[in-house]
């Protein structure tokens, strides 16, 4: 079952990647892994949080 459409998914990998990287560069901070909740959301295509409000960006 997926809830986000492709434009909502790319932005969501991009999100993730672009936040795990200041895990390695720039202030090497550890909130970067907060990235992986939008890079798996985005991979799969289902956003728990989506579906507790009612979102659904995918055109069926």
């Amino acid at each position: 079952m997926r809830n986000e459409g492709k434009i909502d998914r790319v932005l969501r990998v991009g999100l993730g990647v672009a936040l795990i990287a200041l895990v390695f560069v720039g202030p090497q901070t550890p909130w970067g892994w907060l990235g992986l909740v939008p890079l798996l959301t985005g991979l799969v295509g289902f956003c728990p949080l989506y579906r507790l409000v009612g979102v659904n960006s995918c055109k069926l």
